[in-house]
């Protein structure tokens, strides 16, 4: 596959997503704490609108904490940029070469897949990322990626229904390809997305 055409498409196609909302849903939560969809949308498109040495600035304000700055700077811009702005600057930029710090090309895609399932499994929108893409984040998923979202599988065999993938030992956690990748993100989902014994773990309060 193609990561840059995929990485496009998956921007084209959340953009149109967006654009598709209700204005009452643009301020509903999802699955990123604290966060409506205006935040995860303005977090998401920040990367295209920030030069180098801006982002360096704002780190620097934020005391060198990548999340202390992310968060800010999504709650500040969910409320100066309009829902349009926030959909054109996600549609516009399909193309842009933009890649998180660390995690090069594959987590370009990961960032975008993950956090349009933030706001669509929140929503109950039943999109379904094409398989191709979740694929191609399901083998990039290690140990290194459970510490960095802060995912605890101990004890849990992540077992997808929908495709052949499988990831750590213990008591099975079944579910589609696209939640367990959610869980492995460190995402908590809403009640009857996962099964097994062990569900209640991953289920958001």
């Amino acid at each position: 596959m193609d990561i840059t055409t995929a990485i496009a498409n998956e921007r084209r196609e959340l953009a149109a997503m967006l654009g598709s909302l209700e204005p009452a849903q643009w301020d509903a939560p999802t699955l990123c704490a604290g966060w409506r969809v205006r935040e995860v949308a303005a977090h998401m498109s920040m990367g295209f609108r920030y030069s180098l040495p801006r982002m360096v600035l704002e780190l620097i304000k934020a005391r060198g904490d990548i999340n202390r700055m992310a968060d800010r700077q999504a709650r500040q811009e969910a409320v100066t940029l309009s829902t349009a702005e926030l959909v054109s600057a996600i549609r516009d930029n399909a193309g842009h070469p933009w890649k998180p710090p660390v995690g090069g090309i594959t987590a370009a895609l990961g960032h975008d897949v993950i956090h349009g399932l933030d706001i669509t499994v929140a929503l109950g929108i039943d999109r379904r990322v094409p398989e191709d893409r979740v694929r191609v984040l399901l083998e990039h998923v290690t140990p290194r990626t459970l510490k960095f979202f802060g995912a605890d599988l101990d004890g849990v065999e992540l077992r997808a229904d929908d495709l052949d993938w499988s990831f750590g030992t213990g008591t099975p956690l079944t579910g589609t390809a696209q939640d367990l990748l959610l869980v492995a993100y460190g995402r908590k989902l809403p009640p009857g997305h996962l099964h097994g014994t062990a569900r209640d773990r991953y289920i958001a309060a």
